[in-house]
């Protein structure tokens, strides 16, 4: 275990130099430590570079297969609504293989909280265009650039869920600087707490560096979240339509 934080073991990250994971997971496992409820606390993470997971969180997780975390989220809440239940899903998970779990889990209003780690490009699997990759950039798949005539335009996840009735909170942060890391840790203890008020569905949409893929180094790909990501995904929290909650 931690010496500063319960809810992390003392294994040491597997994640590549500069990568945001490590730090999304601090900011997880402070806010679980701080609302004390490391003990009932179960993550659900699937495929993709965060699978692993489970070897740094001290509490309760289970694997789900890709794209699948909302919906084995879903019946483990369901089963045990005590518990606090929250998928951690990255962009390719959630936006591409997922996005139809994800988009029925919203509606329903589970009473979820989703950290979704938006970093524009596939981790784990070497680089390819995901859901979220930006227009012009270029990936291992689109190697002169993201064309919207051959693949459409970068998924605005946030917005998106803001339209679905079942969405209690929705909100985008970053980790590409410290004041931005901070708004990060509130949002993800609102999402939290949303949970344990019973209001329904939290997604907190976080975009994050993945400088080995981008081929660039940890700072510069910093830099490019700000100068590249933010103006296309801007922060903020969004506004979500009246819930239809049934007698």
């Amino acid at each position: 275990m931690s010496r500063l934080l319960r809810s992390l073991t003392d294994r040491e990250f597997h994640y590549c130099p500069g990568c945001s994971h490590g730090v999304i997971h601090r900011l997880i496992a402070e806010v679980i430590d701080e609302l004390d409820i490391q003990e009932k606390t179960i993550g659900v993470c699937p495929v993709g570079c965060a699978v692993m997971a489970n070897e740094y969180f001290n509490f309760d997780t289970q694997q789900a297969a890709h794209g699948r975390a909302p919906a084995v989220a879903t019946g483990i809440k369901r089963m045990l609504p005590d518990r606090v239940v929250f998928t951690y899903q990255g962009d390719g998970d959630l936006a591409a293989i997922g996005i139809g779990e994800f988009i029925h889990a919203v509606a329903r209003s589970e009473n979820l909280t989703t950290i979704f780690v938006n970093n524009a490009i596939y981790g784990m699997t070497g680089g390819q265009m995901a859901p979220t990759t930006l227009l012009g950039q270029q990936t291992a798949t689109t190697p002169t650039g993201r064309s919207s005539k051959q693949a459409g335009f970068p998924l605005r996840i946030a917005e998106m869920a803001a339209t679905i009735s079942g969405a209690a909170y929705v909100t985008r942060v970053s980790v590409h600087s410290p004041g931005h890391i901070r708004a990060a840790k509130t949002a993800i203890r609102t999402g939290f707490q949303n949970q344990l008020d019973e209001k329904g569905y939290s997604l907190i949409e976080i975009l994050a560096a993945c400088p080995t893929n981008l081929g660039l180094s940890p700072a510069d790909a910093l830099a490019w979240v700000e100068q590249q990501m933010v103006p296309y995904f801007p922060l903020g929290e969004f506004s979500t339509t009246e819930r239809m909650v049934q007698p």
